[in-house]
């Protein structure tokens, strides 16, 4: 599924700023159709108009959705697909930070305090959502060369390596990896591909302060859209592009079993539960 050749139907969550913005640029620069799905109506309305007044053969439109919602996002998505015709690209993008208040570093004396985990919420629930609307939309789909679709979802660098700013967080973001990595087979057998990008420090509104950025290692967004070679190229699935530097690296392989019976294991208890759907009639 190509990026650079023909328009494409794409939703973007959290496409109002950000990564997401620069991803709903890109495929509105390609002349596609662009759903942008976001929380507050007067910036997502205001970059929807921007966008389509620098880019007047795309199509764009914008809906806002609490993406920690199920029933906002499977609204927007049932509109989208009315809208468009068909759904080809989603970007599971929208994303929230702990913030500076890590509830596990936060010490009461007197009684714990139940963490905040709407996180947890924004960052993993909302995605495995837009993970199960997307296939749903896309298996409706003609084979278009070897694909019906792609899925990438936005997890973090937080996921790869130790992040105890944010514990929370990278729990959240490691739950997207995973979710994106165990999905991968599930979707390949209905022609369609699901990854996940891996950011390093780009410059959004994720951080709040902004001066944060001057003491940080920056990874410019134009390495972001050199990592939009997950769409281009059906034969890449449930791998993790971490989005760094100037150039992005997919992980080849993407994992290592630690023992061949634990290869045995994941692939066997796959092969079984095929068969178990195929003799109750869920295949």
């Amino acid at each position: 599924m190509s990026t650079s050749t023909t328009p494409k139907s794409v939703i973007v969550t959290g496409g109002a700023s950000g990564i997401g913005l620069t991803i709903a640029r890109h495929f509105a620069s390609q002349a596609s159709k662009v759903a942008i799905l976001d929380l507050n109506p007067s910036t997502g309305n205001s970059v929807a108009a921007d966008l389509a007044a620098e880019y007047p053969q795309a199509t764009i439109t914008f809906h806002k959705c609490d993406v920690s919602s199920w029933h906002e996002q499977a609204q927007a998505f049932a509109l989208v697909y009315v809208t468009f015709g068909r759904i080809d690209i989603v970007f599971a993008n929208a994303g929230i930070a702990e913030g500076m208040s890590n509830a596990l570093a936060t010490i009461n004396p007197e009684a714990p305090e139940e963490p905040n985990l709407k996180v947890v919420e924004v960052d993993l629930h909302a995605v495995i959502n837009s993970v199960k609307l997307a296939i749903h939309y896309m298996v409706k789909n003609e084979v278009a060369g070897s694909s019906r679709g792609s899925i990438i979802c936005t997890a973090s660098d937080a996921a790869l390596y130790p992040f105890p700013v944010g514990p929370i967080y990278s729990a959240a973001k490691a739950g997207v990896i995973g979710l994106v990595r165990s999905t991968a087979p599930i979707v390949e057998e209905h022609k369609i591909q699901i990854n996940t990008f891996a950011p390093a420090a780009l410059v959004t509104n994720i951080i709040p302060d902004p001066e944060l950025y001057k003491h940080m290692v920056v990874t410019p967004m134009s390495t972001l859209i050199k990592g939009l070679r997950l769409v281009e190229d059906p034969s890449i699935n449930g791998q993790v592009g971490e989005i760094h530097d100037d150039e992005p690296t997919v992980r080849d392989p993407p994992y290592n079993f630690v023992s061949e019976g634990s290869r045995h294991n994941a692939e066997k208890s796959w092969e079984m539960f095929k068969a178990f759907r195929a003799a109750t009639g869920n295949a």
